[in-house]
């Protein structure tokens, strides 16, 4: 019985310093200067990549470890060019990337101590992010990382009890203690060693867990989130932590992410979760694929991209917007002209983007709505058939205009908002978007 005591009391400490975490005034300042950001690129790439299949094809295939390992001899990305990278990203209007360092095959795309399966002993040898932190610097564009807790090919992680992997012929039994020190490791060096880092990316708490939508998400291990957090928030108070679970968020995290899906919509199956207070951001892919899969031509269109950022924007969220570039190193022209695109439409519109947050009305069958200090900001997707838009709210409007043109919009200012005079306007190109200017 007093055994079963100390249990009890230790589970309570345990829990209690999992929920007393207070974000630090940088890390609250970290958080707002994401919500402005509003647009980033997500990179899925590593040892993955050479096979062309995606980077789940490893467990899609079910290859052994040991024979998986042999693409150390194959992932020659000669061709990285980490100013090339950057440069898409600024130049496609994004604020930040967040970069894989190391995903469920295990495969760390860095100089890690931690492990001899790294990207430093294919013929490549050099550390990309060594390169690429040193080149965001240069450019002004915040960089983090990507972290996959689970391991398909480790025999430390916990895999007899996890949804994946399981056909990697691994047979010793699983140690979560070595895990979790390895773990802290890495994280330890991602920190340390390549400069400011905006965010911890984490993925694959659902390999412990039973399918998204069922009653009971409870995982099956103890991760120990409360060690694993309070080392990231101690060696960088700033950086923000995200983990990509589908649940609601768990004490310790500083952002929210959404699958495949904006906040509110549920295409993929995987977002049962309700949109939190945290900051949010929405991770989609610009084809059907994450990683680079070479028969996955089934691009987006500039167009959907566009009314995909403004959607997210409307609904008070961030896009990470991924690209899977080849093994090579090299992003596939399809995502770079899209992107090039996406990024002169920025130029012109980004003031109905950046800096704002969810608008007075919420999203619609035609689009949504943002809002600064001084702004309200109506995206139109497709033609309306009403002759009148009311925008409720306290909005003391001067003006009424289509952004990017010298035309203004008839308007009367009611008690509880602003009702617009639409006749006569043409909805053209992926958004047109009317501009409420405030007194």
């Amino acid at each position: 019985m007093k055994n079963f005591i100390v249990v009890i009391l230790c589970l309570f400490v345990l829990t209690a310093q999992a929920q007393t975490y207070t974000p630090t005034k940088a890390n609250l300042k970290a958080r707002t200067s994401f919500q402005d950001n509003k647009f980033g690129m997500f990179i899925h790439w590593g040892a993955f990549s050479a096979l062309g299949d995606g980077e789940w094809v490893m467990n899609n295939k079910e290859i052994n470890k040991d024979d998986y390992k042999k693409l150390s001899k194959v992932f020659n990305p000669v061709d990285f060019d980490a100013a090339k990278w950057v440069s898409i990203a600024k130049n496609a209007g994004m604020k930040y990337i967040v970069l894989i360092t190391r995903h469920h095959d295990g495969f760390s795309n860095w100089d890690t101590k931690q492990s001899d399966w790294k990207i430093t002993n294919t013929h490549y040898k050099q550390d990309p992010l060594k390169l690429l932190a040193a080149e965001c610097k240069k450019q002004g564009i915040k960089l983090g990382f990507y972290y996959s807790l689970l391991d398909w090919t480790r025999d430390d992680y916990p895999y007899e009890t996890g949804r994946t992997g399981q056909k990697s012929g691994r047979t010793a039994k699983s140690n979560y203690d070595s895990y979790l020190k390895f773990m802290k490791g890495q994280l330890t060096e991602l920190l340390t060693n390549y400069g400011d880092i905006s965010c911890i990316w984490f993925d694959g708490h659902w390999d412990q867990t039973n399918p998204e939508g069922s009653k009971d998400r409870s995982s099956r291990i103890n991760w120990k989130y409360d060690e694993i957090y309070s080392l990231i928030h101690k060696l960088q108070p700033a950086c923000m932590i995200g983990n990509n679970h589908h649940l609601d968020p768990i004490p310790g995290e500083d952002f929210q992410m959404f699958e495949q899906d904006l906040p509110g919509q549920n295409s993929s199956g995987l977002s049962f979760q309700t949109a939190s207070s945290l900051p949010i951001e929405s991770c989609i892919t610009m084809n059907d694929s994450w990683g680079f899969k070479i028969n996955d031509r089934n691009y987006k269109t500039y167009n959907n991209i566009i009314q995909t950022l403004a959607g997210a924007a409307g609904r008070n969220s961030n896009l990470l917007l991924n690209v899977g570039p080849m093994p090579n190193g090299e992003i596939q022209v399809e995502c770079r002209d899209t992107l090039a695109l996406v990024g002169k439409w920025v130029k012109k519109y980004g003031a109905s983007i950046y800096g704002t947050r969810g608008g007075p009305l919420g999203p619609q069958s035609w689009g949504v709505t943002t809002q600064d200090a001084k702004h309200v900001y109506v995206h139109l997707f497709k033609q309306r058939k009403e002759s009148g838009l009311f925008i409720p709210g306290n909005i003391k409007a001067n003006k009424v205009s289509v952004m990017g043109t010298k035309t203004n919009l008839p308007f009367s200012v009611r008690q509880n908002g602003v009702l617009i005079d639409t006749r006569g306007l043409s909805v053209t190109g992926p958004d047109t978007i009317i501009s409420i200017d405030f007194q």
